[in-house]
């Protein structure tokens, strides 16, 4: 929980509050968009003005829920808690417009926000709204999904659509997504609001630079369709925007020839500078794998005899006599997607790219599995975790965004010192060419042509207690954080969460003007995503709206 903010802070705060009065006074009943730095606090039905009671009888093709909505006041990470005051399942676009507008035209008195939840996979409230509106935006499944062939083919979804959804589909046509998440059943609003990053970032791009186009509801209601060219300001405000400027309700997705097979490759390292110095190579080569990952592994025991059940090890001799414990072992997993016709040619392929490499001969393990099955593969793992009930626990994970001249620093203070001889939950590490990704959007990365995403996520029983409590785990957070933000400067937070406006100022740097002048002109009054809480609303008294987090 963040502290109570210094003098210095608190000038800073004023300052800058009265900076975004000036930039909002050009708008029609603006509200303050500063930040509260104290900790989240509770709201209580009687510090928000009573919600209008019309808001009930909205006309709408779907509709609102007012009891049984406790979902909604939870996420994935499962630490904060904050109960909406309705939940709107939509069948139409128009449905969140007019909600949105509604609240809009009520201005800043009314002290209503409005949040739009996709699978409901923020880690930190992101997707929660308290005392406000949520948006189920899986129940809205209008446009009805459509896949264009052509010479830019592509797929036109509702922004409710989960990535899943839209494989299988695709998949009909020949066709796929080019750019994934490790995870599919999140939606395509929810990914694109943020960045959608994977193992086929380094040679696409993230989800957010192959979209052709999109349908957006702003904080005034407005619906707008826009594109690169098209109303482009939006566009890329709405691309990694974190739910700021606009609820994305359509989307059209760049799509590709889809392959039938994936060869499938994990291989271990004991030192990071041959780890790190082979996926940069990998990622820098012209013809390459068509994924590219790498994990942590910190004394974890029987690595390889895990890995049995889904892998055929090259050297079955060798790798039974491998051993893990007490270890730093590093994990570079390699996919090269192919048909079946050309398995001759994909073998080839892939023992000339391995000869390459200086991984631990030993370690060497491949499986050949369908496309599905692969892109699909954390979902998989998923379910046994359901079936053994140790899915629904708190998961405070951090996701960072480090230079490629930081890493090894990075690697040794952290894997080395702060995690202790011990990780809890996988920890993801590879690198992505900035070359490939568009800088006009929202999403804020490192000045360095190369980076690493960098994931720690690690889940946390309630009742545990020493290494494995969250209380330990959060500490562990914070220290990590702590170093990238004192001694090894220029590291991003992905999936940001921030205690103070003065860190979203520092994280956005020179972006963060721009970044408050798109907030004025799409959302004046500090409507949406209140979760993220880069700018809040005020209440009728000027007091600044605070949340209480529950763990």
């Amino acid at each position: 929980m963040a502290s109570k903010p210094s003098a210095f802070l608190k000038e800073n705060f004023t300052f800058h509050r009265i900076i975004l009065v000036l930039l909002l006074s050009c708008t029609p009943d603006s509200t303050d968009l500063s930040y509260d730095s104290s900790p989240p606090q509770e709201i209580s039905s009687s510090s928000v003005p009573s919600t209008p009671l019309s808001l009930r009888t909205l006309p709408l093709d779907g509709h609102f829920n007012f009891e049984g909505i406790q979902y909604a006041a939870k996420d994935f990470g499962g630490s904060y808690y904050n109960l909406p005051f309705a939940v709107l399942h939509p069948k139409s676009v128009s449905d969140i417009s007019s909600t949105v507008k509604y609240v809009f035209e009520l201005g800043s008195a009314s002290g209503l926000t409005v949040a739009a939840r996709g699978h409901g996979h923020s880690v930190q409230g992101q997707s929660q709204a308290p005392n406000g509106v949520v948006i189920h935006m899986e129940s809205l499944r209008l446009p009805k999904m459509q896949v264009h062939d052509g010479e830019s083919p592509y797929v036109d979804v509702s922004g409710g659509e989960l990535w899943i959804n839209i494989l299988h589909e695709t998949l009909k046509h020949g066709l796929a997504p080019k750019s994934w998440t490790d995870y599919l059943h999140l939606t395509v609003g929810g990914t694109l609001s943020n960045a959608g990053i994977s193992g086929q970032a380094f040679q696409h791009g993230p989800q957010i630079d192959n979209v052709y186009e999109l349908e957006v509801v702003t904080g005034k209601g407005e619906v707008v369709t826009c594109s690169g060219k098209h109303n482009a300001d939006l566009f890329h405000a709405v691309l990694g925007g974190l739910g700021q400027f606009g609820i994305i309700t359509r989307a059209k997705i760049s799509l590709g020839a889809a392959p039938e097979r994936v060869k499938w490759i994990r291989m271990l390292y004991h030192d990071f500078s041959m780890f790190s110095r082979d996926q940069e190579h990998l990622i820098s080569r012209k013809n390459t794998f068509d994924y590219i990952e790498g994990f942590v592994n910190i004394n974890k025991t029987g690595i390889l005899n895990k890995w049995r059940s889904s892998f055929k090890q090259s050297d079955p001799l060798q790798a039974s006599l491998f051993k893990s414990e007490g270890k730093v072992l590093y994990c570079l997993e390699v996919a090269l997607y192919f048909n079946p016709h050309e398995s001759n040619v994909m073998s080839k392929k892939v023992d000339e790219l391995l000869s390459e490499l200086s991984y631990i001969r030993s370690t060497l393990f491949t499986s050949e599995v369908s496309l599905v099955d692969f892109l699909d593969r954390v979902h998989l793992s998923e379910m046994k975790l359901r079936a053994k009930g140790l899915r629904d626990v708190l998961h405070p994970w951090l996701n960072l965004l480090v230079p490629k001249s930081k890493i090894s620093d990075f690697a040794k203070e952290v894997f080395g010192n702060i995690l202790q001889g011990n990780s809890n939950g996988p920890i993801l590490i590879y690198p992505v060419n900035k070359s490939k990704w568009n800088n006009k959007t929202s999403l804020v990365t490192p000045d360095e042509d190369i980076f690493y995403m960098v994931a720690f996520l690690p889940s946390a029983v309630p009742s545990a207690s020493g290494t494995e409590s969250l209380e330990h785990i959060l500490a562990q957070n914070e220290r990590i954080k702590s170093l990238c933000s004192t001694v090894l400067l220029g590291i991003k937070q992905y999936l940001s969460h921030y205690s103070t406006q003065e860190e979203w100022q520092t994280h956005f740097g020179p972006q963060w003007e721009v970044f408050v002048q798109r907030k004025s002109e799409y959302d004046p009054l500090a409507i949406l995503a209140p979760g993220q809480r880069i700018f809040q609303r005020t209440s009728p008294k000027g007091q600044w709206t605070v949340y209480k987090s529950r763990k």
